[in-house]
């Protein structure tokens, strides 16, 4: 940076006299603190919604459902609901949906992760009553049409099953999953081709879930770039048609508490060699399972670089320099009520074997205190700017945002976060790293099983 004292005295006088005269004009660095960052909650005949009016000319707009995986009452639900959005409705057909959207230059979109169903739109900010009104369309009158399951969704779900035969990577998260949790949480996220979803995908059942599903305890509206009058204003209108409570002749949607267990997994295949090793990790900021040194953890251990030529501050980035052949990457995935902590490796099964031991001995260093101060410090800093930058993005700030006024009546807040994260010291990320090597892992290997290791073969407990 150029010094102040340096430019000359005309320049200065005149940076001062804009910024006294117009401060508005003299931006400052955004800090967790920034009311932009933050959500404004309400609720409107019994539909939770929140708002964050960011500035600039389009908006975004979602419903989050707690109709993920977990969720879902049988094999491929979460994945019909989804593909089934913006299917044809009492009032419009597929094509007059996309038609319209089109005409006004917006984007539709549906997608699920382990919790949730996310259906939403992004758009110019003034047309925010013609997508409000068509999303609580979609939520509550769509026709489950038997033609269009058969035609569209199921086709389309089993070229997924087929993509995923070849995704190792995906194979041994899954696995990871199924290890962990067993069921809810351990449910793969997509079914794999394995799973008989002709048998429990029929149409009427489907509609029956949604309704479900949309029952307005189980979703939430969430907007960036909408005023919270306004958004409130046509959720009011548009969202009346969702039943107030889920049907009482459906099993109600599965609440359990999710409970690790920890074990080890081994699949052969020919196509690719991944291994992931998973601790308990974090909950969601909002379900009170959250970890904040877990966090940081995850930063410490890393495995991939954020700077352009250089390996990083991170432990495994510089212990796994030789495993040239091997990408590592730590993270954690956070739940409602549940985190798991994984440590992802893929590439050549032997370098991922010598990277797998590195593993092990890096977690023993840290608990044992052989850890420099300063990579305590980096990790705090880039754990809590990737937090910073999760809760910025719009699209993530939607989903976590749904999810946690729908489990937990309150949002996800990022300052909140980043506040606990700044408040980690180096002796809760020793405890952290001890009591993941004192309890059971998750081990998931897919691959060369001749050459990748068993977890015991590398001092895990399973």
């Amino acid at each position: 940076m150029i010094p102040r004292t340096s430019l000359p005295r005309a320049t200065q006088k005149v940076l001062r006299s804009q910024c006294s005269k117009r401060p508005s004009d003299c931006r400052t660095l955004a800090s967790a603190k920034s009311p932009g960052f933050n959500y404004e909650t309400g609720e409107v005949d019994g539909v939770k919604f929140a708002s964050r009016d960011l500035p600039g000319p389009t908006t975004q707009l979602a419903v989050v459902a707690r109709a993920g995986t977990r969720f879902q009452l049988y094999p491929g639900f979460a994945e019909g609901l989804e593909k089934f959005a913006f299917k044809s409705t009492e009032k419009r057909s597929s094509l007059r949906m996309t038609r319209e959207a089109e005409l006004l230059g917006g984007e539709l979109f549906s997608y699920h992760s382990r919790e949730n169903l996310v259906v939403g739109a992004k758009f110019f900010r003034e047309d925010l009553p013609y997508f409000a009104e068509l999303l609580g369309e979609v939520i509550s009158k769509t026709k489950f049409l038997r033609h269009e399951l058969h035609e569209e969704v199921i086709p389309i779900i089993k070229l997924g099953q087929k993509a995923i035969l070849g995704n190792t990577n995906e194979m041994a998260l899954n696995s990871a999953h199924s290890v962990a949790f067993h069921r809810g949480l351990g449910t793969a996220l997509h079914p794999t081709s394995s799973v008989p979803i002709t048998k429990y995908l029929h149409e009427q059942d489907l509609k029956a879930f949604s309704r479900a599903a949309y029952a307005k305890p189980n979703f939430a509206v969430v907007a960036n770039g909408a005023s919270h009058e306004e958004l409130s204003k046509w959720i009011g209108e548009f969202f009346n048609d969702s039943p107030a409570t889920p049907p009482k002749d459906l099993p109600p949607i599965e609440t359990k508490p999710s409970r690790y267990y920890g074990g080890e997994e081994r699949i052969a295949h020919d196509g690719g060699n991944d291994m992931v090793i998973g601790f308990p990790g974090s909950g969601a900021y909002t379900g009170g399972h959250y970890k904040p040194e877990i966090a940081v953890l995850s930063s410490l251990l890393g495995g991939q670089s954020y700077i352009k030529w250089s390996p990083g501050f991170s432990l495994l980035a510089r212990a796994t320099r030789a495993q040239t052949q091997a990408h590592v990457s730590t993270r954690n995935i956070s739940y409602s009520d549940a985190g798991l902590l994984t440590i992802s490796m893929g590439g050549n099964a032997r370098h991922i074997r010598e990277a797998s031991e590195a593993v092990v001995e890096i977690l023993k260093a840290i608990s044992g205190g052989d850890i420099a101060k300063d990579d305590i410090k980096k990790a705090i800093a880039n754990a809590k700017f990737r937090t910073l930058e999760a809760g910025q993005n719009t699209g993530t700030g939607l989903e976590l945002t749904g999810a946690g006024l729908v489990q937990s009546g309150k949002p996800s807040q990022i300052d909140g976060i980043a506040d606990a994260i700044d408040g980690v010291t180096e002796e809760a990320v020793k405890k952290a790293a001890k009591s993941l090597l004192e309890g059971k892992a998750t081990v998931s290997t897919v691959g060369d099983l001749f050459v990748l290791p068993f977890a015991e073969e590398i001092g895990l407990h399973v």
